[in-house]
């Protein structure tokens, strides 16, 4: 059956070998390993970064995972198995925290929320269900990117064209997308703060598969006027991060 269709089949194989590596590799890499010419490999890698499956990091001389490729993630979590698994322990966290929270899953520079709960006598928020949004400016969004390696976040943000804005607030270039990446690695959660609707803030933690990628992430938000501090909502989103980790992979 492989000998059948070998373009689809090489094509496949190789889109499965970058979503497992942790970070760009190299087109030689990608040919030893699955035991391919390295003229097919090219020519392959080429024809994915023109479809958008693949980027090419040119003065690191690797390739990595293009924008389309995650929304291929996002087409599979929108289909509902993740957002089966992750709707329970987003309700039992707005119950334990008094706050409403969310389940997202990055789609290109977006996130794309596919679980919503809003807490009791709390302000419905933007990020109902189906709703796209900058991933730089949310919590969700930052906390994935944290995840991923540095050269996936340059790829997807290679200069200041790719920073939209909704309230002025927020990084606006990628100088300032790796300091805040940096904090949120440090601390192992990312917040926001007014920079998606003034007034709102919000803590997120990433969801990670077994290969440690970002598959996900979960964010608490509640109203400034609620006087809540992040650090005391931190552990509670962070478990419920964590146990859908577990999940989903398995571990």
């Amino acid at each position: 059956m492989r000998g059948q269709v070998p373009a689809a089949d090489q094509t496949l194989r190789m889109l499965a070998f970058l979503a497992r590596q942790r970070g760009p590799v190299a087109a030689r890499t990608i040919a030893d390993q699955l035991s391919l010419p390295r003229s097919t490999v090219y020519f392959l890698l080429r024809t994915l970064a023109a479809h958008g499956f693949a980027v090419h990091l040119e003065r690191e001389h690797r390739w990595g995972l293009g924008t389309a490729a995650f929304e291929l993630a996002g087409g599979y979590a929108r289909q509902e198995p993740l957002a089966r698994l992750g709707r329970p322990l987003v309700a039992a966290l707005v119950d334990r925290a008094g706050e409403s929270a969310h389940l997202a899953v990055m789609t290109g520079r977006d996130v794309l929320y596919i679980v919503e709960e809003r807490a009791p006598r709390r302000p419905a928020l933007v990020t109902d269900v189906g709703v796209r949004l900058p991933a730089h400016l949310t919590a969700t969004g930052r906390a994935m990117l944290a995840a991923l390696p540095r050269e996936q976040v340059r790829a997807l943000y290679p200069d200041a064209s790719a920073f939209a804005d909704r309230t002025g607030r927020g990084p606006a270039r990628p100088s300032e997308l790796r300091e805040l990446l940096r904090q949120a690695r440090a601390a192992g959660y990312a917040t926001e703060d007014g920079e998606v609707t003034l007034g709102t803030r919000s803590v997120g933690v990433a969801v990670t598969d077994h290969a440690g990628w970002p598959a996900a992430a979960i964010a608490v938000t509640w109203p400034d006027e609620a006087g809540r501090d992040a650090a005391s909502l931190v552990p509670l989103v962070t478990g419920a991060a964590a146990e859908l980790s577990r999940r989903i992979s398995g571990r």
